[in-house]
């Protein structure tokens, strides 16, 4: 039954004694699970309330009031925000409202946060550092999930076979999301405290700050990659990417190279979710709606993925064409493992090394080209001679032997190398080399990701 603003008034006085509404206005909420309204008493206080729709998002309620329960005095005054105070409650039925008391600030839609620069930047990694660095303890004594990294990928399969059964799943996102869970490199991440329903409407900004998180229906523990993803959905796509680093700057845990890749993969997800909420409660309205978002995903990550294919076999044709170059040059520079600048492509367009994540989809560059890790100080082999480092882009000793003619042997010799003298350092036994060059292992296709994901704020 839909309730108007008036109606939540009214509810909002019989829940908190003494609360004599004079104004009320509707407020952002999920709007599948919840209604809601912003009260003004006649002391000028303000009070919001929450109505389920449904017993399902009744629960979500009274799972938030765990956890509210849970966030001891200690722990609030730790925090950089606060999290919200239930004034009352009512139940009517099957279903209760939930009143909360006036939090200073209010919501700012997700582009309008990436528009206020890297103060509000700042603010968001180190809201979202602070949740991850809640005690598990809190989550126990709430009752709540907790979930390890294997067991949590195992919930993700399980969650495909729902959506897969339903037979409206393109058949090229569920073998691509069937990959990426299969993947078990990528999800092995540390467990920690996820709020779980994060997203711009949970965030209350005052002055220039987030002055309050509210929506805890799904805290848990698990994935911290979940809290990322509506980020994603913002249209300048290095927002995502800045707010993370400045997430990483502001926790003491080592950084988890496959935190972004695994949020834009949760983004995606969030359509198949949406999809079998839908056929749960059989509305229509919900599964065409994931049906049309779920079709543009698919058609867009097909159009990325055939040109990144087509760029591919472009550049590995004029690298056959090329050939071999001095006997040691496969196409690709010593330095960078990019393709060489006389070959006719520009390193430039290959890979931005500048870039922590790949500004399309938030992927870790790393882990695919790491240009730093070719050639690693500490595992490249010194030959002893100033100026001659692979860095440098030059092949050690040992790599002119391998590739050099004895002709050209002599030329070197005779221009003043004395390679008696040399001992070639010990090598790198993990390293990999073809005739003197680093051997690059290209970008899987199914890696490609979309630009702008379309973020469903429930779970």
């Amino acid at each position: 039954m839909k309730r108007t603003p008036m109606e939540l008034a009214a509810i909002a006085s019989a829940a908190v004694p003494g609360l004599t509404p004079t104004g009320v206005a509707g407020v952002p909420d999920d709007a599948a699970d919840f209604e809601s309204a912003l009260l003004v008493d006649d002391s000028g206080k303000q009070w919001r309330v929450r109505s389920p729709k449904h017993p399902d998002a009744s629960m979500r309620l009274e799972t938030e009031l765990q956890a509210l329960k849970a966030f001891t005095p200690a722990m609030r005054a730790e925090l950089p925000f606060q999290v919200p105070h239930i004034a009352g409650t009512l139940r009517h039925g099957e279903l209760c409202t939930f009143v909360y008391a006036h939090l200073e600030g209010s919501p700012r839609e997700l582009d309008g946060l990436a528009a206020g620069g890297p103060e509000m930047v700042r603010e968001l990694g180190r809201t979202l550092a602070a949740i991850h660095d809640l005690p598990p303890l809190l989550v126990h004594n709430a009752d709540l999930p907790s979930y390890e990294a294997n067991e949590f990928r195992q919930r993700k399969l399980n969650e495909l076979d729902q959506a897969a059964i339903t037979g409206r799943i393109p058949a090229h996102l569920l073998r691509r999301w069937e990959h990426a869970l299969e993947d078990v490199t990528l999800w092995r991440f540390h467990p920690t405290v996820v709020h779980g329903d994060l997203h711009e409407d949970n965030l209350v900004i005052s002055a220039g700050r987030v002055s309050a998180v509210t929506g805890w229906t799904d805290l848990r523990v698990g994935d911290p990659a979940d809290d990322f993803a509506w980020l994603l959905a913002a249209t300048n796509p290095r927002f995502a990417v800045e707010v993370h680093d400045a997430y990483l700057s502001a926790r003491a845990d080592a950084a988890d190279p496959h935190l972004m890749r695994r949020a834009a993969l949760a983004a995606e997800f969030a359509l198949a979710q949406w999809l079998v909420r839908g056929v749960a409660m059989d509305n229509a309205e919900m599964i065409a709606e994931a049906e049309d978002m779920m079709a543009t995903l698919d058609r867009d990550l097909q159009a990325e993925e055939a040109s990144a294919a087509a760029y591919l076999a472009a550049q590995e044709a004029h690298l056959a064409e090329q050939g071999p170059a001095g006997g040691t040059d496969d196409g690709y520079d010593s330095y960078d493992g990019h393709p060489n600048d006389s070959d006719g492509f520009d390193d430039s367009d290959s890979i931005d090394d500048s870039d922590r994540f790949n500004d399309s989809a938030g992927f870790d560059d790393s882990a695919s080209f790491d240009d730093g890790d070719l050639h690693n100080d500490a595992d490249a082999s010194d030959d002893g001679v100033e100026g001659r480092d692979p860095r440098d882009g030059e092949l050690s000793d040992e790599d002119h032997l391998a590739g050099t003619t004895p002709e050209e042997l002599v030329a070197e010799v005779t221009s003043g190398q004395d390679l008696r003298e040399e001992e070639p350092a010990d090598e790198d036994p993990a390293a990999t080399k073809t005739g003197g060059a680093v051997s690059v292992s290209r970008v899987p296709t199914e890696d490609t990701e979309t630009t702008a994901l379309p973020i469903i704020k429930s779970s």
